[in-house]
């Protein structure tokens, strides 16, 4: 059995495995990669201890197990974590970019309730095998705050605000902090990928595993991208990003990232409440300004932003361009009136 992890920033780990003729003990492993280790012969105390755990064996075990024999060794470009992630990998049959052929969308402008309602409905259709991975950018048509799925309404959103700039209010299906979102200002996407894409990857992991292409495509732009644990994308001069992510049970994982293009600052202090908490915290009174990463730092219009993106993804990855089904929207038509409309999920949290 075969697995693969490329550590984000750093180097690619591949573990090969074979088990014992009951199949539930690791009976040999070779680990392989453009990583480096001193003392080299390290390298053979690691594989002696893989050999002999149980094929259930979690990732924080094996990584134990590798750091208690390589104490002392110097890891360059991966740790024993990593190594575990690629044999966890392997036995768990996890599959990796390569393996897949990933539809590309640059989808039309949608309501923001279509648009929470389409994520959900394009990720359970990954999940059920009628669609392949999907990689979509969206369009907006109206302005919206997006809170995430374990926000209060009453805490996050000023009423009055949100009223005078026009926005509407929707609850995603995942965790994290509110979106500003004003057409043409902000760059959104989505990625709708089998759960074997990320087997092994804790939640942090894959965040920093699923944003790890876009970071190559900031950097190309001449901007330093740097991925900031839990879901954030910053450069030197700031965040540009937020993440977010939803694994379903049914086999598929959604992950869709938020950048900021250019938006206006003191419309999102007039909307979102926790955003004035976060600047007093640092001092600052009033934004009096715009929060323009992306398009101050590339020097570039959105459009071209974009298509750097998913010219990016195709040098990186397989590739065939895709589009929303009818099928696909009629349902999601459904979703909005039967749950992301509804006061009960716009309440969940009063």
């Amino acid at each position: 059995m075969h697995g693969e992890y490329k550590v984000p920033g750093g180097k690619l780990v591949v573990a090969d495995v074979e088990l014992d003729s009951a199949g539930g003990t690791i009976d040999r492993v070779v680990i392989s990669g453009d990583f480096f280790l001193e003392p080299a012969e390290a390298i053979l105390d690691i594989t002696r201890a893989l050999s002999g755990l149980s094929a259930t064996a979690t990732v924080s075990q094996m990584a134990a197990a590798v750091a208690r024999v390589s104490e002392g060794a110097q890891f360059i470009g991966f740790t024993p974590e990593a190594v575990a992630i690629a044999v966890r990998r392997a036995l768990g049959h996890a599959t990796s970019w390569h393996d897949h052929t990933f539809d590309v969308i640059h989808d039309v402008p949608r309501e923001p309730y279509l648009q929470m309602s389409l994520d959900e409905v394009l990720s359970e259709e990954v999940a059920a095998g009628r669609r392949g991975p999907t990689l979509r950018v969206w369009e907006w048509a109206s302005n919206a705050v997006v809170i995430g799925s374990f926000q209060s309404w009453r805490n996050e959103i000023d009423d009055e605000g949100a009223a005078k700039h026009d926005m509407t209010v929707v609850r995603r299906v995942s965790g994290g902090g509110a979106m500003f979102i004003q057409p043409g200002n902000t760059i959104t996407y989505s990625l709708h990928v089998p759960t074997s894409l990320v087997e092994g990857l804790s939640f942090e992991q894959s965040y920093a595993f699923l944003d790890d292409w876009v970071l190559g495509a900031l950097r190309s732009l001449g901007i330093e991208a740097t991925y900031v644990p839990i879901n954030d994308i910053a450069s030197p001069a700031g965040k540009i990003a937020g993440a977010a992510q939803k694994r379903y049970v049914s086999g598929a994982v959604l992950h869709h990232v938020t950048m900021a293009y250019d938006i206006d600052a003191d419309a999102m202090l007039e909307v979102l409440r926790i955003g004035r908490e976060k600047l007093s915290d640092k001092g600052t009174k009033s934004a009096n300004k715009r929060v323009d990463p992306l398009r101050s730092q590339t020097g570039m219009e959105r459009a071209d932003v974009i298509t750097a993106f998913l010219d990016h993804f195709r040098s990186r990855y397989a590739t065939r361009p895709g589009g929303v089904t009818e099928a696909e929207v009629a349902e999601a038509e459904a979703r909005v009136g039967s749950k992301f409309a509804t006061e009960e999920w716009l309440n969940l949290v009063p």
